[in-house]
């Protein structure tokens, strides 16, 4: 117990001194302004936020699966006694279960950071060289392997992509006023978990963000995904509504625990690569959003003007005394205030009282403590430069002489 608190102590003061990693955020560990909810916020102006959507909704089935597997252990039956298809096809591809299951007590061959032996090394050439093509060109996002009733493994055969729909999230149409978020595939523990619930979750995974356009059942909108050919899954042959009962049903029904998993590591890495970047660089080092950041463009432009207006107004009227021409200190500051703002997406006022945008124009507290130190820091930059620059401009209308034409 000592030892667990002096990790989670000397955790607490490294992240005093660092930006937080993705896994750190996606784990919930993190505070705002860079915590999942910002996360989620970010994606979905940038209209990606299924991606992030299909990621929980894959670790909340696995989960459901991990706890379907304790469940059976606690009964004191073993998982070789109660599924007997999926410890053959565990023992023989590999699972991310092998330490629940006991399959490999020793720590097991695979973990939930990496693709692991349920892919072969075909399947593994395939995702690499889908994440080489993305960080050559910046890809498209995620989407899945093919799971045929007359297969038993979880490699499809290529095929053009069903979606032209870009993970490159800066080509992506913004959606500010889209749809709220949606919460995480769950399946109540009113009672004990059946292999029927997994098929349910698995199903219901398949038919949101998987399946062509219009091809789910009874769906009334389609968030389908896209992912490489090599990773996509084109059929979904089971149904929860029923049991399945032949022997291709079964060995397709022992796959359903590990399904999504190559696909969610693709789109971790995606995520990782791509969005999580430009995220820390929007929350880490600016407070603004972007139609906030318009905004302060237009009023700072607005305001130069009429500032600009009435500095040439009293030197051509040469209004006495000189001294009325500070009073232009007011708006130059303001205009420059906000531009500068617009430019570094960083409005040092918010910034003094610990507050940064989750959407335009609404704040929440910056509770960070490294991002807090970034921020104080940017911002008493930009207050430096903003009156460095308003004080130039009022001293030159100032200095120059009045001309009455």
């Amino acid at each position: 117990m000592d030892d667990e608190q002096r990790r989670q102590d000397d955790w607490a003061k490294e992240r005093k001194h660092r930006l937080p990693t993705f896994q750190e955020v996606l784990s919930r560990r993190t505070r705002p302004p860079v915590d999942l909810f910002m996360f989620y916020l970010f994606l979905q102006r940038e209209g990606a936020e299924d991606i992030l959507d299909f990621w929980l909704d894959v670790q909340q089935h696995e989960n459901l699966c991990r706890a379907y597997f304790k469940d059976v252990r606690k009964s004191g039956r073993t998982i070789r006694e109660d599924w007997p298809e999926y410890w053959d096809y565990a023992r023989r591809r590999g699972s991310i279960y092998g330490t629940v299951v006991g399959l490999n007590p020793q720590g097991g061959k695979r973990s939930t950071a990496s693709t692991g032996d349920m892919l072969s090394e075909q399947d593994r050439q395939n995702l690499a060289a889908s994440g080489d093509e993305k960080a050559a060109m910046r890809s498209p996002s995620p989407r899945m392997t093919s799971v045929s009733p007359g297969e038993h493994t979880a490699v499809g055969t290529a095929e053009p992509p069903r979606s032209s729909t870009p993970f490159s999230l800066s080509r992506r149409t913004p959606t500010l006023f889209k749809r709220a978020s949606r919460a995480p595939t769950i399946i109540p523990r009113s009672q004990a978990i059946s292999r029927q619930d997994l098929i349910a979750s698995a199903e219901r995974i398949y038919y949101r963000y998987l399946s062509p356009a219009g091809t789910a059942p009874g769906a009334t909108e389609n968030h389908e995904i896209y992912l490489p050919p090599a990773l996509r899954i084109h059929t979904f042959p089971l149904s929860s509504s029923h049991e399945p009962k032949s022997q291709s049903e079964m060995a397709l029904m022992a796959q359903i625990p590990d399904m999504f998993h190559a696909q969610k590591e693709y789109c971790y890495r995606a995520m990782e690569q791509d969005a999580f970047p430009r995220f820390l660089r929007a929350k880490a080092f600016g407070n603004l959003t972007p139609v906030s950041a318009l905004v302060r463009l237009i009023a700072g432009l607005v305001i130069l003007w009429i500032g600009l207006a009435v500095g040439f107004s009293l030197i051509f009227l040469d209004v006495q005394p000189k001294s009325k021409r500070f009073f232009l200190f007011i708006p130059y500051t303001l205009a420059v205030l906000f531009l500068i703002s617009h430019q570094y997406e960083l409005d040092p006022v918010l910034v003094f009282f610990g507050q940064s945008e989750s959407t335009p124009f609404r704040t929440l507290h910056i509770r960070e403590p490294y991002v807090k130190k970034l921020l104080l820091g940017r911002a008493i930059w930009v207050s430096v430069l903003v009156a460095a620059i308003s004080v130039a401009l009022t001293m030159i209308f100032w200095a120059v002489p009045g001309h009455r034409l």
